[in-house]
């Protein structure tokens, strides 16, 4: 936007000028006119891609080709998840896990050594209700199921991709050729910027990069440490509700502030990402741009996904036992899971992250692009008035008259600026979704179903802020999504990785399995009358007895307050005369670990068996592209035998 009068100037001494005296204040496109209402059409349309690309160039218009068909794939996803959850309803009142917790009168350790008191096993009946939901046989199912989806999603999406830059005839198209020109047309005499490389530079690089990535996962260590000690203030509370309810309440508030740690982080990490971008001395843009989003998307990944690690594969496994507690500082007592699993609480852990972070960003994002928007509009200067039909008509070519077209031009200043980095924080969004979408899907069946429904406000109010909050993005040229691709493709093999885990470590499938045919009722008897689940939550539960000095010193508050007990229970397979680890903790160890490598080496044959049955091209784009050679090479035969 230009400040000052031109018109008594030259343009070439204007431009020189303006430039030295700093008169610009700001360079962007301007958005035309009459083209918003058809942008505002359903971005799921072919015709609306071709409008768009048309519009804002190849590169935004892949991103809403990638987002609607990420949308389009998440249909299956959410059916099935859906199923998966009524699957565990059906079974929710007839389920004999969920009876044997409500209906028992086993009494349980405390939770904490200052002011807990034994508790009942039934007071949880709740939770085994809601473990009973995402904890079941269908979640096996369903996380093969998602495993292999995202390998048909990425397989697809490349067919798709081909199809769209095959009709915009840019398959050919090359970045570092278009750099090169761009940078001959600006000068002739250019020399190409050589590429570089220092292994001193690489190495301090490495090293910057490891000691940031220990202070993220440092960072899910301090949630630890705050999800202990809220517990243990909340349970020393003078109210019931708060210390009934202590570990609950300990778990959400961590979601929550997990939540607040990584809208902090994501602006450090920005600006962390950004200056070891600068310290690599990129050769272009383009390089620096690849590297950014690399770098970007590994913080983010460590700062989302650090605590949810901890909930899944840590909690609960290392708290020890009475009278050998695991303590932090030698104080305070780790966190310990629910009898019925340790799925629950990450269940909880990714809804509360997950809801948050989609709804919050998206009504954050949106409010405060109209909040500028309308601040600026208000200091409009006023540009005089038209009183000409042609300028009021919204349709017709004609020429703006000088009073609207400087209007028009104030109007796209008033917008919210825009970078090149702009469409990359949309990117960013959608990716970390798929994530969450795909590598703990195993705990959280519904997310598909969550997804889906932001992805349908997601498409349309990133339209609505890129046409009318937003400067227009300069429009440029590409031929697919960048390392993105890579980055979707190292997510889902971590995605078959994870939800192995998840199944065999930190699911009670594998216990489950191992009791109903070696320990259950069905395997040590004759016996039908039963259900072979009968007995299994007792099953699962070791004694600790008060005759135990180790187990005194433990609960010495508790025997001083006056409680006459002799014994209470804790989760693990551990023998009640020595407390040591029985037979059939070390036989489910070795059925986890043979269950993830199975489940991993089925998985990623499947994987590779879809990939490779897929083709990345169609046939009938691989047949263009051979028409298209054909025509070009009898071009250039024909003119070399004209010569």
């Amino acid at each position: 936007m230009i400040n000052v009068s031109i018109h008594y100037f030259t343009l070439k001494e204007c431009l020189r000028d303006l430039l030295y005296q700093g008169a610009f204040e700001s360079i962007f496109c301007l958005h035309e006119v009459n083209v918003f209402q058809p942008l505002f059409v359903t971005f799921m349309y072919t015709e609306a891609k071709e409008i768009i690309k048309d519009y804002f160039g190849e590169k935004v218009a892949l991103y809403y080709l990638w987002l609607g068909w990420y949308t389009r794939m998440l249909i299956p996803a959410a059916v099935i998840g859906i199923v998966v959850f009524l699957y565990g309803l059906a079974f929710f009142n007839t389920s004999p896990l969920i009876h044997e917790v409500c209906d028992s009168n086993i009494i349980m350790c405390p939770r904490c050594d200052i002011r807990c008191s034994v508790w009942n096993l039934s007071d949880t009946c709740s939770n085994a209700k809601v473990s009973q939901l995402f904890d079941n046989e269908g979640t096996v199912a369903f996380a093969m199921f998602m495993a292999i989806w995202a390998t048909l999603f990425l397989e697809l999406w490349k067919r798709h991709l081909a199809l769209h830059v095959s009709k915009w005839k840019v398959f050919d198209w090359c970045e570092e050729e278009e750099e090169l020109i761009l940078e001959i047309v600006n000068n002739p005499q250019c020399k190409p910027k050589e590429f570089r490389h220092s292994y001193l530079r690489k190495t301090f690089f490495v090293l910057v990069l490891l000691i940031y990535l220990v202070v993220i996962i440092g960072l899910a260590h301090a949630l630890v440490i705050c999800r202990v000690l809220t517990a243990i203030l909340l349970s020393q509370s003078d109210w019931d509700f708060f210390r009934d309810h202590a570990n609950t309440i300990a778990m959400l508030s961590g979601a929550v502030l997990h939540y607040i740690t990584i809208q902090v982080m994501t602006r450090i990490n920005k600006i962390v990402a950004f200056k070891l971008c600068e310290f690599e001395k990129t050769r272009s843009f383009a390089a620096t741009e690849k590297r950014f989003t690399v770098k970007m998307f590994t913080f983010q990944f460590f700062t989302l996904f650090s605590s949810l690690f901890y909930v899944a594969f840590f909690l609960g496994r290392f708290n020890g036992y009475p009278g050998n507690y695991v303590r932090i500082g030698g104080k305070w007592r780790l966190e310990e899971c629910h009898p019925s699993g340790c799925l629950t609480d990450l269940f909880i852990q990714m809804a509360v992250i997950l809801v948050l972070k989609q709804t919050i960003n998206n009504i954050f994002e949106f409010t405060l692009c109209l909040k500028r928007t309308k601040a600026k509009t208000m200091r409009k200067k006023m540009c005089g008035n038209c009183c000409r039909k042609a300028c009021r008509e919204e349709e017709g070519n004609f020429n703006l008259c000088n009073p609207c077209m400087l209007r028009s031009w104030l109007e796209n200043y008033d917008l919210n600026d825009v970078n090149a980095f702009s469409l990359f924080n949309e990117f960013l969004e959608m990716v970390l979704q798929f994530s969450f979408t795909t590598i703990f899907v195993a705990a959280f069946p519904l997310a598909p179903l969550l997804a889906l429904i932001n992805n349908i406000f997601e498409i349309r109010l990133d339209a609505i802020k890129m046409v009318s909050l937003e400067r227009r993005l300069v429009p440029k040229k590409t031929n697919d999504i960048g390392v993105w691709t890579r980055i979707l493709e190292a997510v889902g093999v971590m995605a078959v990785i994870a939800n192995g885990l998840v199944i065999g470590i930190s699911s009670d499938f594998i216990p489950r399995l191992a009791y109903r045919y070696h320990y259950g009722p069905c395997a040590t008897s004759n016996s039908t009358s039963l259900d072979c689940m009968t007995g299994y939550i007792n099953n699962t539960l070791a004694t600790a007895f008060m005759s135990n000095d180790k187990v005194r010193e433990d609960f010495k508050e508790l025997i001083d307050n006056g409680y006459n007990i002799t014994q209470c229970s804790y989760k693990d397979y551990r023998s009640d005369e020595d407390q040591s680890l029985t037979s059939q903790f070390w036989l489910i160890l070795a059925l986890r670990f043979a269950f993830v490598i199975l489940f991993e080496h089925v998985v990623v044959m499947c994987k590779f068996i879809a990939a490779w049955f897929i083709p990345d091209n169609p046939i009938r784009v691989k047949n263009d592209r051979l028409n298209d050679k054909l025509r070009r090479l009898k071009k250039e035969l024909h003119r070399s035998t004209d010569v």
